[in-house]
C-alpha cells in the first residue's frame, strides 16, 4: 500500500521545514490525497498498460484487456493469451510482449512481488530485469504500491518541471540536477513527488 494520509502530511510538513518552496506549495495547493495501489502483479501490469497513453486510454485498453482475456489479476490469463488477443485488447506489440513478459515471470516464480528485496536500489533492479519495466515504472510501483517513503521518481517530466518552478529555475532541470536538488529531503522524496503531482495536477497510474 502507498503512503497514507497521514504519512503524507508527516513527510510533506517535514519538507517544508526544509526547503521553503514546499511551504508555498503547501499553502498554494493543500495536501495531497494519498495514491495508493494494490501491491503485486496487477498493478505492474497496468504500469505498462498506462505507459505513454492517457490514463483513459489506458483505462478503455483495460476494459478491452479484461474483456478479450478474463481476470487479469492472474497472470496465467496473460501468459497464455496469443498475440492476436493481446493485439485485438489494444496493446502495441511491443507492450504485448512486455505484458507477456511481465506474466511469464510471475507466474513462474521467478518475480516475487511479495519479497521484493529491503533495500529500494535492489528492489528496482529486480524490477527493471523484467522486459518492459523501466526504472519509472519501478519506482512508480515502489511508491504507490508498497508505500516506499524515500523513492525519488527524478525521471519523471512533470516532477522534473514543478521541482523546477518551485525552486525558481529558468528552465526545467535534468534528471541529474532534480536528484542533486532532493538530496536534502531524504528521507522524504516520495511525498516530494507526490507533491510535486499535486501541485502540477497530474495524474500517473
Amino acid at each position: 500500500m502507498g503512503l497514507s494520509a497521514e504519512q503524507l502530511r508527516i513527510s510533506i510538513d517535514a519538507l517544508a521545514s526544509i526547503e521553503p518552496a514546499f511551504a508555498v506549495a503547501l499553502q498554494r495547493a493543500g495536501y495531497p490525497e494519498p495514491r495508493i495501489r494494490a501491491r503485486g502483479y496487477e498493478t505492474l501490469l497496468r504500469t505498462i498498460v498506462g505507459q505513454q497513453v492517457s490514463v483513459a486510454a489506458a483505462q478503455s485498453i483495460w476494459a478491452r484487456m479484461e474483456a478479450t482475456l478474463g481476470d487479469l489479476t492472474d497472470p496465467a490469463n496473460v501468459a497464455k493469451a496469443s498475440d492476436e488477443m493481446l493485439r485485438a485488447s489494444g496493446l502495441s506489440r511491443q507492450k504485448a510482449s512486455y505484458a507477456r513478459s511481465l506474466a511469464e515471470e510471475v507466474a513462474g516464480g521467478r518475480l516475487d512481488l511479495a519479497n521484493l528485496p529491503e533495500d529500494d536500489e535492489e528492489a528496482i533492479a529486480a524490477l527493471t530485469g523484467i522486459k518492459g519495466i523501466g526504472r519509472w515504472s519501478a519506482e512508480i510501483y515502489l511508491l504507490f504500491a508498497e508505500g516506499r517513503p524515500d523513492v525519488w521518481p527524478a525521471g519523471d517530466l512533470a516532477v522534473q518541471v514543478e521541482v523546477g518552478r518551485l525552486l525558481g529555475h529558468a528552465e526545467r532541470p535534468s534528471e541529474k540536477a532534480v536528484r542533486a536538488l532532493a538530496e536534502p529531503w531524504r528521507p522524504h522524496r516520495g511525498a516530494a513527488a507526490i507533491m510535486a503531482w499535486h501541485h502540477y495536477k497530474i495524474e500517473v497510474i
